[in-house]
């Protein structure tokens, strides 16, 4: 039986438990799990509550794949999903939104950490910035430090603190100040203060990071404008260079949640910039495995948390993946069939934004030009370089361009 089908339309109630167990729960939570006939929940939630006359279901792992089956098998019956903290925040309840919908939840929400981390430290909560580390590089911090002072860090472990210390100091910012908050609302509830080149010791695993940025000189990784320096880029010759990329990605134009298609992505260049820039998420494809690597290694460098490398070949590799809302092809710009499934792939008002630097891929470009319009530009960039003992430009390839909106 499927959770959609109409005996499985039963509400499910999801009540977020803190650090703090039963004590901290209101009445109505508390009525809401002792009325259920099945509690699931992690290990830890489940130990913060009394026994009831429920059964009690322990979170396999992974989670995911196996969170609609858990929901089949008790189809008809009253659940109550335990959540840590607010569920709908980075939590179990905005997984089972998207799964069954938000007419199928009856959420009883309990603080966040960040609420409580605010409350302790008296930062307003809608001037900080979030960034979720769990099961996620700890890169992925980068490009929220040239954006906010004060930022917290959803820690996946205990060793996070110190890698986020080891990650700041790396980059500059080694005289921010971290506090490190344990077990907030808890009994053993913990707050410990320290500079970020200080900050080395491992920390209980119930923990969030606030960083009160100190002021310092932005290194480029920081940066989150298009355009970072080619050399912080692992590649082969394959990459969008700086200038090109600024204007790729001006014309792409990113948005915040929006996906990304970067099609024969070589270094991943612009598929990182994208994310970086928008918050969003990108789709690189690359079929060389080499590259590949690379796009997966510089994304992890640069804290681009949000890109999936697909190792195939274009157009195959294309078909059957998620809509975007704008393309980028960088390469295999001429094999049939590519320019076909990127245009046809974006909805209406999505942009596509075409490199050409060969004769022939240029030919393919100004063929697609005539017959849908947008935007053709050719780029020439020329750069000062040693001549012997004097200073001479040398030009680079130059590229066309072509951007377009779909109508």
């Amino acid at each position: 039986m499927s959770t959609e089908e109409s005996g499985a339309r039963e509400p499910i109630h999801v009540v977020g438990i803190g650090a703090d167990g039963w004590e901290g729960l209101s009445p109505v939570a508390r009525r809401t799990i002792e009325s259920a006939e099945v509690v699931m929940g992690g290990a830890r939630q489940l130990d913060l509550i009394p026994e009831t006359s429920a059964e009690r279901v322990s979170w396999p792992s992974p989670l995911l794949p196996a969170l609609g089956e858990l929901l089949d098998k008790h189809a008809g019956r009253s659940i109550c999903v335990l959540a840590s903290g607010d569920p709908m925040f980075h939590g179990i309840g905005a997984t089972l939104a998207r799964m069954v919908g938000p007419e199928r939840l009856h959420v009883v929400a309990h603080p966040s950490s960040v609420t409580l981390a605010c409350s302790r430290l008296g930062w307003p909560a809608h001037e900080v910035r979030v960034v979720n580390l769990v099961g996620r590089p700890v890169e992925n911090l980068l490009p929220e430090l040239a954006r906010n002072n004060r930022i917290m860090v959803l820690s996946s472990d205990g060793d996070t603190p110190a890698e986020v210390g080891a990650l700041l100091s790396e980059h500059g910012f080694g005289d921010s100040e971290l506090v490190v908050l344990e077990n907030l609302g808890g009994r053993g509830e913990r707050i410990h203060r320290e500079l970020a080149a200080r900050l080395r010791e491992r920390t209980g695993p119930l923990n969030i990071v606030a960083i009160d940025r100190a002021d310092s000189p932005a290194p480029t990784e920081v940066a989150v404008a298009p355009g970072l320096p080619d050399e912080l880029y692992e590649h082969d010759g394959q990459l969008t260079k700086r200038d090109v990329r600024a204007s790729t990605l001006a014309r792409l134009a990113p948005r915040p949640g929006e996906l990304l298609w970067d099609v024969g992505a070589g270094s991943g260049s612009v598929a990182i910039e994208w994310t970086r820039t928008s918050g969003g998420t990108a789709i690189a494809v690359e079929h060389d495995p080499r590259r590949a690597e690379r796009v997966t290694r510089n994304a992890a460098a640069l804290g681009a948390g949000g890109i999936r490398v697909v190792r195939e070949s274009a157009p195959e590799g294309l078909r059957g993946l998620e809509t975007p809302d704008a393309v980028f092809v960088g390469g295999a710009v001429s094999v049939p069939g590519v320019l076909e499934t990127c245009v046809d792939a974006l909805p209406r008002g999505g942009r596509l934004v075409v490199n050409a630097v060969t004769m022939e891929s240029e030919s393919t470009v100004t063929e697609w030009y005539s017959r849908l319009g947008g935007e053709l530009t050719r780029i020439g960039v020329e750069r000062a370089g040693a001549v012997g003992g004097f200073t001479a430009w040398r030009p680079a390839l130059r590229v066309t361009q072509w951007a377009v909106t779909k109508q």
